[in-house]
């Protein structure tokens, strides 16, 4: 499953990231918690020209807590500074201006010197589509300015925008990897939806997702949908087993494979299945 989805103005958000990072003193990267590492743009670190920067692991409202406590780690043993963070809760955005302070310091030093005026703490928000950029934006202002909605590419202009905590935010629209190599990686970014659905087979990426949660999460499935222990150990056997539980059916009681795989993908997304992460930090994006 290569996909390949990069549209025109995902290449404009690159060169209007690349245009205004002079702008800015800190870098917020915001990723998913779900999956840290596979809803990082490689590209990143290049375009914003190694500018400090917090990783945002959000949506960990919706994660493993315990592997989310596992990447906070992983990542500071990497030189990084990351916060768990979620913008439909609140949890943690009380910690964003004291972790910020001390890596702009330098830059609002350096503009005193040059005779300047103090000013406030200038911010960048960068990630891949649809890992809530625009309503983790409103949660920080404290008002629904910036345009939200759970499907990918929403944002197509920067705009500035302020914070609480003198704070002052450059919003810009996400931007995907041109091309996704990995195929399963391709069908976690899916199944969470950061790719567009209309570019994937559904039925593809829910087999997928359903197998990967029976085998990590074994208990989750049956809870949720009534499935028979032991589960299935074939992706198509256990969609067709939930969509048969939940009444996805057609003429001759046989299973709408299309119905049941965007329900699943639906309450996966909605965290009706449980809290899941489908990366654990050592392992391979591919495995998780």
């Amino acid at each position: 499953m290569g996909i390949n989805w990069y549209p025109g103005h995902m290449e404009k958000g690159k060169r209007l990231v690349e245009k205004h990072i002079d702008l800015v003193d800190v870098v917020l990267e915001l990723v998913d918690a779900r999956l840290p590492l596979a809803s990082r743009n490689p590209d990143i670190e290049q375009i914003t020209k190694k500018r400090p920067r917090v990783i945002l692991l959000n949506k960990a409202d919706l994660a493993d807590p315990a592997i989310t406590v596992q990447w906070i780690q992983w990542f500071q043993q990497q030189g990084e500074v990351a916060v768990a963070i979620s913008s439909t809760n609140g949890e943690n955005l009380n910690r964003l201006p004291a972790t910020v302070a001390p890596l702009a310091e330098e830059a609002l030093q350096k503009w005193v010197r040059k005779g300047r005026l103090p000013r406030s703490v200038r911010l960048m928000m960068v990630g891949i589509p649809n890992v809530g950029k625009s309503s983790l934006i409103n949660r920080l202002i404290g008002t629904k300015k910036v345009a939200a909605a759970d499907r990918p590419g929403l944002t197509r202009q920067s705009q500035w925008v302020r914070m609480r905590g003198d704070m002052d935010l450059l919003d810009m629209p996400g931007i995907l990897m041109p091309r996704i190599q990995d195929p399963n990686v391709g069908r976690k970014l899916a199944a969470t939806g950061a790719i567009s659905d209309e570019v994937f087979d559904l039925g593809e990426v829910a087999r997928f997702l359903v197998l990967w949660i029976a085998k990590a999460y074994p208990t989750l499935l049956g809870e949720r949908y009534g499935l028979p222990d032991p589960l299935s150990t074939d992706g198509e056997e256990l969609l067709d087993q939930i969509g048969r539980k939940k009444g996805c059916l057609l003429s001759g009681n046989r299973v709408d494979s299309q119905r049941a795989a965007q329900m699943v993908l639906d309450e996966f997304r909605a965290g009706k299945l449980g809290r899941i992460t489908l990366e654990k930090p050592n392992s391979s994006p591919s495995e998780g």
